[in-house]
């Protein structure tokens, strides 16, 4: 039974945890998307700088 002894002292850890509002939510999705859109951009940009540089020194 150590399978059911995990099931029950999870459910009570799970109470104690301390879950964010659907506004902190919403709002730390909001951040991780722009963060990762940003990064995107930032990261496609000098890829396409140095393509440009590999193709005129090949």
């Amino acid at each position: 039974m150590k399978i059911a002894d995990y099931i029950k002292e999870t459910k009570v850890e799970l109470k104690h945890v301390n879950w964010p509002t659907r506004k902190q939510a919403i709002a730390f999705t909001v951040i991780v998307i722009a963060v990762s859109i940003g990064v995107s951009l930032f990261l496609g940009f000098f890829d396409f700088l140095f393509s440009l540089a590999l193709k005129r020194i090949i």
